[in-house]
């Protein structure tokens, strides 16, 4: 029966964001938590120009792909897009949205796309929760800033997820100033140690090594926390108090990398080391370039095949961790934007690889335009936004480099986000 507001639509595909497109009175319509093939009954909630986003409110053909979310937050919570599928399907879905966005920039992928994929579940070493007013440790809703508290995330590995609520419990039975506040916690593969970073936007009094104690007693893996406060507005963040550890060792692709608190680190315990492998494995020669390098994930890797790696990375958090990780090594690590790097590099000094992992951003028109005059014959791409990979891709095949091989690495189940790794040669 024809409910009021509502509208019967077909959902074609996938589209990047978690959505799926589907068309309504001849306007495309964003429906998210559908399967293409179903037939909806949908809510319009955001009406533009040129597209709506809506809601599903009734599921009238299921697709055959549909399986019951295995989290009871799935839904409401806004931290996982395709529970609703089974894995393969999930796959396939990432695949058809980033063949999509790169036939659309005008880049012809290979007839073949790797896949690299392990565990679905209990992946994710690092997780970021608010706190609401009560001091639930949740994430943010679907289309809202507001806290969804949950009690579980499949998606982290356990011992996140169980400090998490331990944190939570303690900032209520103690009073303690958290709130209101967000907390980032990091762990090893082997879940034997833990990170925690608290987060508030402005100063405030906290006990912390009351906190520390409290938390080790119920959390003896915690190794380290650290009170970091934005301040006024538009200013950097700025630690406060620290107890404990500076870092933890994260073993990952035969080395034990030091990570220090708010480094960046790539998030999937199961498939760290095969990124690696797929990054840097037979590449050799005498200089490699490692841009955007973050604690020096690829760069100590690249180490054991060129005669000299320089390792380029311009956090703060990183800077410490990336010397210390390619100590004894010949590589050596430049404390720098990447742009400034190459905008001041010796025009003469040609490197056999460069391999660049930029944030969601991408690379952008003067980057692409630097390392085009720098030519090496080889460059590897690793991207984690699909859009900004195909705009820079286009560049830099426009310039003289071919696509070589592109492997979809799965580093996030669950969700719309995807990895790429982009061989190409000149």
């Amino acid at each position: 029966m024809k409910q009021p507001g509502l509208q019967l639509v077909q959902i074609e595909k996938p589209v990047y964001g978690g959505a799926f497109l589907a068309r309504a009175e001849g306007k495309v319509v964003f429906v998210p938590l559908t399967l293409p093939g179903e037939q909806a009954r949908v809510r319009i909630v955001e009406d533009k120009r040129a597209h709506a986003a809506a809601e599903a409110a009734e599921i009238v053909t299921p697709a055959a792909e549909r399986i019951a979310p295995a989290c009871r937050h799935f839904g409401a919570c806004g931290g996982c897009d395709y529970q609703h599928a089974g894995y393969e399907t999930q796959l396939g879905l990432k695949q058809a949205v980033l063949c999509e966005t790169l036939e659309r920039a005008g880049v012809q992928a290979p007839n073949q796309i790797v896949i690299l994929s392990a565990g679905p579940w209990a992946y994710r070493n690092r997780i970021r929760l608010a706190l609401d007013a009560e001091g639930n440790p949740g994430y943010r809703g679907r289309r809202s800033h507001a806290v969804v508290p949950v009690e579980e995330c499949p998606i982290a590995a356990p011992l996140l997820a169980r400090a998490a609520l331990t944190v939570g419990k303690i900032a209520r039975e103690s009073h303690l100033l958290l709130r209101p506040a967000e907390i980032s916690l990091f762990c090893n593969a082997e879940e034997s140690a833990l990170l925690v970073g608290i987060y508030t936007p402005s100063p405030a009094k906290l006990p912390l090594s009351d906190f520390c104690r409290a938390l080790a007693a119920e959390i003896p893996e915690c190794k380290g926390t650290e009170y970091t406060t934005e301040g006024r507005a538009g200013r950097p963040l700025r630690t406060v108090a620290r107890c404990g550890a500076d870092f933890l060792a994260y073993r990952a692709a035969g080395f034990d990398y030091r990570v220090d608190h708010g480094a960046f680190f790539q998030v999937n315990r199961w498939l760290v080391d095969a990124l690696v492998e797929e990054v840097t494995a037979g590449r050799r020669g005498g200089l490699a370039w490692d841009l955007f390098a973050g604690v020096g994930l690829f760069a100590r890797r690249l180490a054991s095949g060129f005669g000299r790696v320089v390792a380029v990375e311009s956090a703060l958090a990183a800077e410490t961790a990336l010397a210390h990780n390619l100590r004894g090594t010949g590589a050596s690590a430049v404390h720098a934007d990447t742009l400034d790097f190459l905008r001041r590099a010796r025009r003469g000094e040609r490197p056999d690889l460069i391999v660049v992992d930029p944030p969601r951003t991408g690379l952008g028109t003067e980057t692409t335009t630097l390392l085009a005059r720098f030519a090496a014959p080889a460059l590897t791409y690793v991207s984690c936004d699909p859009a900004t990979l195909a705009r820079d891709l286009r560049a830099l095949i426009a310039a003289g480099y071919a696509i070589e091989k592109i492997t979809l690495a799965d580093l996030f189940p669950q969700t719309f986000h995807l990895e790429t790794v982009v061989h190409l040669r000149r």
